[in-house]
């Protein structure tokens, strides 16, 4: 099979995993995609480009001929708990699981990847991606792998420390790490939670109107799986002269919606926005900082 990956794959890769191991997993994916196709007899139609920014996508046909989509990750972002989450949801509110093709490579339900909730008006995406998200969220399984919350973003709050002294992150820095320590010490939920949830994971499909794709699963509290939600068209929000006032309605909206304490998805919020500026800070992506940096700032 022969291709070469969308960019975005390969600059994401590269920015979040490093160079190093991006091109190492790059350089063996033609190969990881044939033995794949193989192992689950599947038919290439296409490469989805864009795609994700975290795997490769092929729209494939299975023996039977029916449509499918071949996801191919590399180990370093852990596509087995990927997998053990999509199963253990079963197609309740997420893409099915169909079969698994060795090395990182599932094999998932066709959805209509061109067709995601970011293409409907921004009040009824957020009513459909509300009740999308709250099927996900469940009892884990037992004897589960997942992370907590608390262990994921520890990890990330040992990065942020760098960035306490900067002149445009510093003191919203500080205000996310002191937020985060005082939503950790008081979390008492442990449900899956989807981990990277917002309107361009959720797509259109066929046995239901809408389903979530790509999981970052790990276990915890509701508002932290909402809270980058949040901040879907940050850019339009940005462009509003009501932007600020706009951000904390829809906080309050949403954690009113789903039943959540309206603070803890503040926080939550908050934690991620900064989190996420910083990162490209630190990538060199000064616009998407700016943004949410900016978008922090309101909350």
């Amino acid at each position: 099979m022969g291709f070469e990956p969308p960019q975005r794959l390969v600059r994401t890769l590269g920015e979040t995993y490093g160079d190093a191991a991006a091109a190492e997993w790059l350089g063996e994916l033609p190969e990881l995609a044939g033995r794949a196709l193989d192992r689950a007899s599947l038919d290439t139609e296409r490469v989805m480009a864009p795609g994700g920014r975290s795997s490769l996508v092929v729209l494939v046909r299975r023996a039977d001929g029916s449509p499918a989509a071949l996801k191919i990750a590399p180990p370093f972002t852990r596509p087995d708990l990927e997998r053990d989450a999509l199963a253990h949801w079963n197609g309740w509110g997420a893409v099915q699981l169909l079969d698994e093709a060795g090395e990182g490579a599932l094999v998932l339900e066709r959805l209509h990847p061109e067709v995601s909730l970011r293409s409907l008006p921004e009040a009824k995406a957020l009513l459909e991606a509300a009740g999308t998200v709250r099927r996900l969220w469940v009892e884990p399984p037992t004897g589960h792998g997942f992370e907590t919350v608390t262990e994921r973003t520890a990890a990330q709050a040992s990065a942020l420390e760098l960035h306490r002294a900067d002149a445009a992150a510093g003191e919203l820095t500080a205000a996310a790490l002191t937020a985060r320590e005082e939503l950790v010490a008081a979390d008492a939920e442990t449900v899956l939670l989807h981990g990277n949830f917002r309107q361009g994971k959720v797509l259109a499909g066929d046995r239901t109107p809408w389903l979530a794709v790509g999981p970052e699963p790990l276990v915890g509290e509701r508002a932290y799986d909402l809270a980058r939600l949040v901040r879907d068209r940050v850019e339009d929000l940005v462009a509003a002269s009501s932007g600020a006032s706009a951000a904390r309605r829809r906080v309050n909206k949403l954690a009113d919606s789903l039943d959540l304490d309206r603070e803890r998805l503040r926080g939550w919020s908050l934690f991620r926005a900064v989190e996420s500026g910083t990162r490209a800070l630190a990538a060199g992506r000064r616009q998407d900082a700016e943004l949410l940096l900016e978008f922090a700032s309101w909350l």
